[in-house]
């Protein structure tokens, strides 16, 4: 049996509303559930490539430091294209290290090419002193965890963090792969290159924790990832291993 038009045309009128607001309330729904909050935003931290990728041999290029130049407030490290030196940018400018001639050389250009690249914007810090019983790269992870947690950054998503001071000792390299080596191992990768101590000298260090990217942009047998840079800006690279001093401080994206 056929409708009549215009009993059709009174029923979809009568049933308008509640529809209209039924879809006004899933669209509101909707909305607040995919809104993230500024503070998440403002050190959500992005990656390119995996260092499970570089140990299987992949050291093609996955971006360009040129496309995040319009990116404010800027924080990165990374590894450039075929293992041929290290990034580091604080705060938009880059500190990018590679070997030349047997000598670090730092490329303060945004042009390079990153085989793997960790990066964050941060807007504000805030300080954190750190206790002068806190003295190892292992309980400065712990440290890390502890103030970030007590701060109401959510240690289960990854974060960036910085360093600043004169610790007692810094251990770093500066990766120079040799084109053709198809055998890769975390200490080939640390020994390829230079290799350096740095003594009670003032740097800043930029790092990433994450409890859930292992293999990806962090070593499988730690949760952060850390490269440094001179205070003077001579010398760049990433950061091996570290004897702390009362005079650092660590800072986190301030909430």
């Amino acid at each position: 049996m056929s409708i009549p038009t215009n009993n059709y045309s009174r029923a979809v009128h009568s049933f308008k509303v509640p529809i209209d607001l039924l879809l006004l309330g899933l669209i509101l729904f909707s909305g607040s559930g995919c809104v993230e909050s500024k503070s998440d935003a403002d050190h959500q931290v992005r990656y390119t490539g995996a260092l499970r990728s570089l140990m299987a041999g992949d050291l093609q290029a996955t971006s360009s430091l040129d496309s995040l130049t319009s990116y404010s407030n800027l924080y990165a490290l990374g590894a450039q294209e075929g293992l041929r030196g290290e990034i580091q940018i604080f705060g938009g400018e880059s500190f990018n290290s590679y070997v030349d001639d047997g000598t670090i050389t730092l490329d303060r250009e945004m042009n390079a090419r990153a085989a793997l690249l960790v990066y964050s914007q941060v807007d504000a810090w805030r300080s954190f002193d750190i206790p002068s019983d806190i003295a190892t790269k292992a309980e400065l992870e712990a440290y890390v965890k502890k103030v970030a947690a007590e701060n109401n950054i959510s240690t289960d998503r990854p974060f960036p963090f910085l360093l600043e001071g004169r610790p007692t000792s810094l251990s770093w390299h500066v990766i120079d792969w040799v084109e053709g080596d198809t055998e890769h191992s975390p200490a080939k990768h640390k020994n390829s290159g230079l290799q350096g101590r740095l003594n009670d000298q003032e740097v800043d260090i930029i790092g990433f924790y994450s409890q859930h990217h292992q293999t990806i942009f962090t070593h499988h047998s730690t949760y952060v990832h850390m490269h440094f840079k001179t205070k003077d800006g001579q010398l760049a690279g990433h950061v091996d291993d570290l004897q702390l001093s009362k005079d650092l401080i660590l800072k986190l994206p301030k909430q």
